[in-house]
């Protein structure tokens, strides 16, 4: 019997211990039922425990602000995507409103009473988003557009606060046209004009609601502004035809409506904030003696007021202009970073944005126009970070192949890290993007854990230096840029502090074409290259891509339908040119991407295989053009860790 009980006891501790065993987290991370990974090692749970507190920080964007109280929508994560929260006062609680599994964007109040707020909601990163109203009465959620394979967007107020214009592809999915919608009244859903184009989008209303500024968009050198009929859809020609191409940016009626307020480079290097008299078409200018571009600008409602930004060397400055006297007054006492968004509240005295900076993730501000105070709404948590020993950048300049100057941002990691340090050149999008100073989140580790420096470029073609240097890179001059990357290299080579044996170049977008050119061109003085959401052939990128941006994108990269573009597509084509690619490669796309579609990563990744090289892969099914959901995006980084310390820290040669 005792022997008995002794087996039994055994038996018992067995079973204990195997439960505690298979109960025990494991060893290391499986990809989520939506992620498809090829040659991706497996990811030590150890790692991500070492990462953590580099990929807990949150960013809190400024949606509106209430009509009648002094409170805030803001777009923040809590979970696995961010979603819409109230924010009652400065530094009070983040109610959450939303709670979808996919993010939401763009919402507004209802312009009367604040009684509730309409937002923008896509499926897996599809960009087909749908316009929805949440009551704030019982916290319901109201579908408005069709809910189809069609973009709803830039949702506009009547000034009556009873409709609101939208642009929608709903019609053929290619035209961009606008709609009128009653929001309390979804069956009062309207196609008001039919547009040919997909680069059509509503300003703003007229006094009296019966013309609806809009603006037609063609590329970043070439946009049209138009005045729509409001009851007949009738659209007439405001900005005149000219011999050159002339960007037009945004527009608001002044408070006579005698005129609007536009952005432009007519005549100017730079998008000047000017006054355009409806009556004669003279154009004023109001901001010459700024020597850069005003990136937004809002007007009070009264119309006394202007505040606008001005992009100075990718840093945010705001100013003031009386409309009356067109004097200007810059702020003080914002803190230096870069400001996205300016909203006025309906009493005149206060508008509200957000800004981060390289030490502070993406939060909510206001200024009182008359005292000059900055008030600070929200206080994004960092994960664990420390705001002072987060690295700020320093503005470099090197010479490129025609002796033009090129700047970037250069972050250096700490002075503990001593030698000569490992290079991550990471390129923008666009291509007409802009690199500036921001918050980096998650790629502060590269600087602080591994002691890799980082650099920002801004090649040819990126906005913010004037009209000349955007045109650059335009059409078959497309390749000047990719040699604005081998300068770089030969002025990393330069530097005593780095190593130019040791250089990996990333980006995403257009940034990932040009990884993949550089990893092409510049394949012996790389270490490895990560193409994220990348474009591998211009020709069938423009075949594949949404219809909607075709043409957009044609002004930008050329026609694919021209023999003469078609060759020099082909001749620059990294899917063309694979076999020069022989450093590791680590592709990352979204499944669902309208932009650049899956197919641009799948033949890249194909060929590259062919070819013998190294290549990682990894594809979200539920993500479109670059990873929004926590899950995702903390994969994509681990693996990244991986593929770094794979190939680009080994200080080992090939």
């Amino acid at each position: 019997m005792i022997y008995r009980n002794a087996t039994f006891l055994v038996v018992i501790q067995w079973a204990i211990s195997m439960q505690a065993f298979a109960q025990q987290p494991p060893a290391t991370i499986e990809p989520g039922e939506q992620l498809f990974t090829e040659n991706i090692p497996p990811i030590p749970v150890s790692l991500a425990d070492e990462v953590r507190r580099y990929t807990e920080s949150r960013a809190a964007s400024f949606q509106d602000g209430h009509p009648t109280k002094r409170e805030l929508l803001i777009s923040t994560r809590f979970a696995n995507t961010a979603q819409i929260h109230h924010v009652a006062t400065p530094g009070g609680a983040r109610t959450q409103l939303t709670f979808f599994a996919e993010p939401v964007a763009e919402a507004t109040y209802d312009p009367v009473a604040g009684r509730y707020f309409l937002f923008t909601k896509d499926t897996g990163g599809d960009e087909f988003a749908q316009i929805y109203r949440y009551d704030f009465a019982d916290g319901r959620v109201t579908l408005l557009t069709d809910g189809k394979r069609s973009q709803n967007g830039r949702v506009e107020w009547s000034r009556k606060g009873d409709r609101v214009v939208y642009a929608s592809t709903g019609r053929n999915g290619a035209d961009r046209d606008l709609w009128l919608i009653d929001p309390m009244d979804p069956k009062s859903n309207r196609l008001l004009a039919e547009l040919s184009g997909g680069g059509w989008f509503p300003c703003d209303w007229s006094s009296d609601d019966r013309k609806i500024l809009t603006l037609e968009y063609f590329s970043a050198n070439r946009s049209t502004l138009w005045e729509v009929d409001a009851a007949t859809g009738e659209k007439t020609r405001l900005t005149p035809e000219s011999g050159e191409p002339v960007s037009w940016g945004g527009g608001q009626y002044a408070a006579d409506g005698r005129g609007i307020y536009v952005t432009t480079d007519q005549e100017s290097e730079f998008q000047r904030l000017v006054y355009f008299d409806l009556a004669t078409k003279r154009v004023t200018p109001l901001t010459s003696d700024i020597p850069w571009d005003v990136e937004w600008f809002e007007l009070s409602p009264n119309g006394k007021t202007l505040a606008f930004l001005m992009n100075e060397a990718g840093v945010s400055k705001l100013y003031l202009m009386d409309t009356k006297s067109r004097e200007l007054k810059l702020q003080t006492g914002i803190p230096v970073g870069v400001v996205t968004g300016l909203k006025w509240r309906r009493n005149n005295a206060e508008v509200a944005f957000a800004l981060d900076s390289a030490r502070s993730a993406l939060d909510v501000y206001s200024l009182n126009v008359s005292s000059g105070e900055v008030t600070r709404w929200t206080e994004s948590e960092l994960g664990g970070l420390v705001p002072q020993e987060l690295a700020e950048p320093e503005l470099i300049r090197w010479k490129s192949f025609d002796d033009r100057e090129i700047t970037g941002f250069y972050y250096r990691p700490p002075a503990r890290f001593t030698g000569k340090r490992p290079v991550i050149i990471d390129i923008h999008g666009g291509p007409e993007g802009q690199t500036r100073p921001g918050f980096l989140g998650r790629e502060n580790y590269f600087l602080n854990e591994l002691g890799t420096a980082i650099i920002f470029p801004n090649v040819r073609g990126s906005k913010g230096y004037g009209k000349t240097y955007l045109k650059l890179d335009n059409g078959n001059q497309r390749e000047d840029s990719v040699r604005d990357i081998g300068a770089l290299l030969d002025w990393i080579a330069e530097q005593p502090d780095l190593d130019a044996s040791r250089v990996m170049v990333t980006g995403g977008s257009y940034g990932g074409y040009m990884t993949l050119a550089v990893a092409t061109n510049y394949a012996d003085r790389i270490r490895c290259a990560l193409d994220v959401v990348g474009i591998s052939h211009f020709g069938t990128f423009l075949k594949n891509t949404e219809s909607y941006r075709r043409d957009l994108r044609r002004y930008e990269y050329g026609d694919e339908r021209d023999p003469e573009m078609a060759a020099f597509f082909d001749r620059i084509s990294p899917l063309n040119n694979a076999q020069r690619i022989t450093k590791p490669l680590f592709v990352v796309q979204g499944g669902n991407d309208p932009r650049v579609p899956l197919s641009e990563a799948e033949q890249i990744v194909a060929r590259v295989k062919q070819e013998g090289t190294p290549v990682w892969y990894l594809m979200a099914r539920d993500e479109g053009h670059g990873f929004r959901k926590k899950n995702n995006q903390d994969y994509q980084f681990y693996a990244t860790v991986l593929f770094m310390r794979e190939f680009l820290l080994d200080k080992s040669p090939e």
